[in-house]
């Protein structure tokens, strides 16, 4: 197992590499091909000015840092297609919640089997964590041990099967985080850059530089507006996805505490059939009691 999770994590480094890349050869790619198409700017030439309602043209003047900005764009895009999908498959065919209802009612049914069957056919990863911990209940039937260890075991392996899953959902996220704060910060360098640009136009001697001028704080608001608008879009998208997560991860919460609770009732029945005393019975549910609530 680990063995596999070092692959998996190796193959995840060497992906994120490879992505960054592509992204800003597609960056350039774009920046000098298609915003810096000659049919954009006066006589062809992308040194001129932009022709009136080419705003490509216009987005081509933010300069250089365009090329980064555009790198995220495309860094951001790719994440988010892949969180998309990998989320959709994590959250099963149903529901997190109508499947939590449908494992209680098998659970309050004594009906192990069906409930099993359930997370074959939902999937995702509410299923993997329930289908872990129904196993362990069965398991844990055929053994002789007490019952608040057997509810330390199931409690102990439904934590081990979330744990496993959690980390797959969050996975990438922090690269949409990072792309949501580094983005306002470039456009920040872009502006700086621009102003810089501009001012310079100014302090040439006799008459100041217009075109310099004009073309130093178009760079500011260009970079300016890209890294706003990159970063704006980027919360949106890493706050939908933090949502999700939080779904489905209720859910596995959901159905854990139905596992657990079932059978806390099932070992107070057996105890309460029993002929033993009273004192003796009550020890043991409230030590079932304290395994299914501490770790």
């Amino acid at each position: 197992m680990d063995k596999q999770q070092r692959l998996k994590d190796s193959l995840t480094s060497v992906t994120g590499v490879i992505i960054i890349l592509l992204s800003l050869v597609a960056g350039y790619f774009i920046y000098h091909n298609i915003l810096g198409s000659p049919a954009h700017f006066v006589d062809g030439d992308p040194a001129n000015e932009p022709l009136e309602g080419h705003y490509l043209g216009t987005i081509h003047k933010g300069g250089q840092i365009v090329i980064l900005q555009l790198a995220f764009m495309v860094i951001l895009l790719t994440y988010s297609i892949e969180r998309g999908f990998s989320l959709f498959r994590a959250r099963g065919k149903r529901k997190s919640n109508a499947f939590a209802q449908t494992v209680k009612a098998f659970l309050q049914q004594d009906n192990i089997t069906d409930a099993i069957g359930a997370c074959d056919e939902q999937r995702g990863a509410v299923a993997n964590v329930v289908k872990k911990g129904l196993h362990s209940y069965q398991q844990e039937a055929t053994q002789d041990l007490r019952p608040e260890e057997k509810a330390y075991q199931i409690k102990r392996d439904l934590e081990e099967a979330t744990h496993l899953e959690v980390p797959d959902l969050e996975r990438n996220m922090v690269i949409i985080s990072t792309i949501a704060s580094v983005a306002t910060l470039i456009g920040l360098l872009g502006t700086v850059t621009g102003m810089i640009r501009a001012f310079s136009a100014l302090a040439i001697a006799g008459t100041p530089d217009a075109v310099g001028l004009a073309g130093g704080i178009s760079q500011a608001l260009v970079t300016t507006a890209l890294g706003i608008s990159t970063s704006a879009v980027a919360i949106v998208i890493f706050n939908f996805f933090t949502n999700v997560i939080d779904r489905i991860t209720y859910g596995m919460d959901e159905t854990n505490y139905a596992i657990l609770n079932h059978f806390k009732q099932k070992a107070k029945e057996k105890l309460e059939g029993k002929t033993a005393p009273a004192s003796k019975s009550s020890e043991t549910e409230a030590e079932i009691d304290e395994s299914t609530t501490d770790a």
